[in-house]
């Protein structure tokens, strides 16, 4: 066979870290190019005849005084030998992702276990060519990133899956908090995973965690993350869960028309707590941001809207005057003839004296307020002065 009279390796990628030379046939006169970053090792009948860095080397006996004893060979002329040329690229690729599987882990801030994942990257670079391919290559043709990954990928996901537990447990750090302690995690892991690479000829350039977070992949981490996000939600709208109960209880009532009445409702919704009487509540006005039943929206800048409730979304009210239940479409109430004064809030009829509403404490808009005088008729309150009921259109002199 032919003998090779230059042997060099120019790699397409940095993710491969070793690559075995096609051809054995060498002879004394053969040149080697060694690349920036590379480093070639030859290999003859399971010893290591020796190493190069980076040039143009000529083969003879000088570099490589083994070919001697191995082979023979004198010293000068050109004779030919056989031998593996490995080349090693002593780079640092950033490029490898790792994950871990699903940790099982007790929050200290719910006291329940949650399932977590981690992801991250991490660099290597080959310290020690001929530990690295003693250990690992064998007779594969070239190395990659993802067969290192493969190959090791038992032992790291333990290492990584025991360390992350160990820093969390240590400092007491939840869910909630673990992403301010990235870098103090990387840091953390970074010694241990150092001395793993170590024997197998690696320095370990980098390694970096992205993230920790809810393994939403599993039925119990979905459930988990719903129940955060709808807690995140309550804040930031300003309510406990408690109260978004009792929110869902008023508007059932609200819209099937619960026989317990506006004042039931208001009792379920906390407007007559135990720090506040019934008087108190229906003097007290609602704040600008409090619940209010049935969905209707206060207008801005705290005016009140005159005539029937805007956007309540109830059918049926309670008479302020007899207490039977009549529709909201009737302007009288069809038992004992009192006017519907409907709160502009929450469409509670009122007592066509009051001021403010006797389930919310709205303000009452001033023509829902009578000046002392009604149609003997209707009953329907009239300002002083009018000679006919702007309801019935009855004489009132």
């Amino acid at each position: 066979m032919a003998l090779i009279d230059v042997v060099e390796w120019e790699p397409q990628s940095n993710d491969i870290f070793a690559y075995r030379y096609p051809h054995s046939n060498l002879s004394t006169a053969t040149q080697l190019i060694v690349h920036e970053s590379q480093e070639a090792v030859f290999f003859s009948k399971g010893q290591i005849l020796g190493k190069f860095g980076p040039g143009r080397h000529v083969l003879n006996t000088e570099n490589l005084p083994l070919l001697r004893n191995l082979f023979g060979i004198p010293f000068g002329g050109k004779n030919p030998f056989t031998a593996e040329v490995w080349f090693v690229n002593k780079t640092a690729p950033l490029n490898i992702n790792w994950r871990t599987t699903t940790m099982r882990f007790l929050d200290p801030d719910y006291g329940q276990m949650v399932p977590l994942i981690a992801k991250g990257r991490y660099g290597l670079k080959v310290q020690d060519a001929e530990r690295f391919l003693v250990q690992l290559v064998g007779t594969l043709e070239y190395f990659t990133s993802a067969e290192l990954t493969d190959h090791f990928m038992g032992a790291l996901i333990a290492k990584t899956n025991s360390s992350i537990m160990a820093f969390m447990n240590a400092n007491r750090v939840g869910i909630n908090q673990i992403s301010a302690y990235l870098d103090d995690l990387s840091q953390f892991i970074k010694q241990p995973m150092s001395e793993f690479w170590e024997q197998y000829g690696f320095k370990l350039a980098g390694f970096y965690i992205t993230e920790v977070n809810l393994d939403t992949s599993s039925p119990e981490g979905q459930k988990i993350a719903e129940a955060l996000s709808d807690r995140s939600a309550q804040g930031i709208a300003g309510y406990t869960w408690q109260q978004k109960q009792s929110f869902g209880v008023a508007n059932n009532a609200v819209e099937k028309g619960s026989s317990m009445g506006m004042f039931g409702v208001a009792m379920m919704t906390g407007a007559f707590s135990s720090n506040n009487n019934i008087g108190g509540a229906m003097m007290q006005p609602p704040s600008q941001n409090q619940y209010q039943i049935g969905g209707g929206a206060q207008p801005a800048g705290g005016m009140e809207m005159p005539g029937r409730a805007q956007g309540h979304a109830r059918a049926e009210v309670f008479c302020s005057n007899c207490g039977k239940k009549f529709p909201t479409t009737s302007q009288f109430c069809p038992f004992c003839g009192d006017p519907y004064n409907p709160c502009p809030v929450c469409g509670a009829d009122n007592s066509s004296k009051a001021s403010r509403c006797v389930v919310c404490g709205a303000a009452l808009p001033a023509n829902n307020q009578v000046s002392g005088n009604a149609c003997p008729n209707c009953h329907a309150p009239v300002q002083p002065g009018i000679k006919f009921c702007p309801q019935c259109g009855s004489r009132l002199e």
